[in-house]
């Protein structure tokens, strides 16, 4: 049983929580302002990207060891029409630099909570995108997600999380100009 410890209690982190749990793994949530300690060996960062930077700050030293898991979509929330990182990098990437003693992926960014909950969009299954540069780590959180019902798929290295970060953009403004619902997707169909 893989313990993960979930900061954020939005509908992103309890979406994620009720896949953990219902995978028959133990989910702890825990407030960003929380002083309570991290004790999952997976630690998802359930935030607004621009929380990030304090999280690292506030927290880094306790992340060291663990995989940390960035499902943030780095959004201009001034003007919701770009991302906040270099064309060539992601907010994966710089919290990887932010945090090299934790074994950071990029996952859940391409899902909204409607399609984790439910595990589906529209009749196909929900499938999670992972990224990362261990592969033992995303064979762990791919477990978890397997566990809980919810496919996952290895979208190769780390570098990929930019690409990630662009399919999250362009779902985020599909629904913000509702051309999409928020309980809708893109789905992987072999």
């Amino acid at each position: 049983m893989t313990t993960v410890s979930i900061i954020g209690n939005g509908n992103m982190g309890t979406a994620i929580g009720g896949i953990v749990a219902a995978g028959g793994n133990t989910v702890e949530f825990i407030g960003r302002d929380s002083a309570e300690p991290i004790t999952g060996d997976i630690v998802v960062l359930a935030v607004p990207h621009p929380a990030l930077a304090e999280i690292v700050a506030s927290r880094g030293a306790e992340l060291a060891g663990k995989i940390v898991v960035d499902i943030t979509n780095p959004l201009d929330f001034a003007t919701f029409d770009g991302l906040v990182v270099p064309a060539d990098g992601s907010a994966a990437n710089e919290l990887a630099d932010a945090l090299p003693d934790s074994t950071v992926l990029k996952a859940f960014n391409t899902n909204f909570a409607a399609t984790l909950a439910a595990k589906t969009i529209g009749s196909n299954p929900t499938t999670v995108l992972i990224a990362g540069d261990d592969d033992d780590a995303k064979q762990a959180l791919a477990e978890v997600v397997r566990a809980g019902g919810v496919a996952a798929v290895d979208a190769g290295r780390l570098s990929r999380a930019r690409e990630l970060e662009a399919i999250g953009f362009l779902q985020l403004t599909l629904a913000v100009q509702e051309k999409v619902g928020w309980n809708a997707g893109l789905a992987l169909v072999a």
